[in-house]
């Protein structure tokens, strides 16, 4: 697969993972208890996580073979 190609459906593949991971995570702080302490906590957690994921695919969407 051509790099050119493999970038497009990287951009397009993390533009799709964060709409969804933006979406879960309004949906589970919607229904956490509204006190102070878990919403900061849940905050920190879901602020970091997404890059997790992302890490092998920009490698796969990197690469220069």
């Amino acid at each position: 697969m051509p790099a050119r190609l493999r970038r497009f459906l990287g951009m397009i593949g993390v533009l799709l993972f964060l709409a969804g991971y933006v979406w879960a995570a309004v949906w589970i702080a919607d229904r956490l208890p509204d006190t102070f302490w878990v919403t900061l906590v849940y905050y920190v957690v879901a602020g970091t996580a997404w890059g997790v994921p992302l890490v092998p695919f920009l490698r796969w969407a990197d690469r220069e073979r």
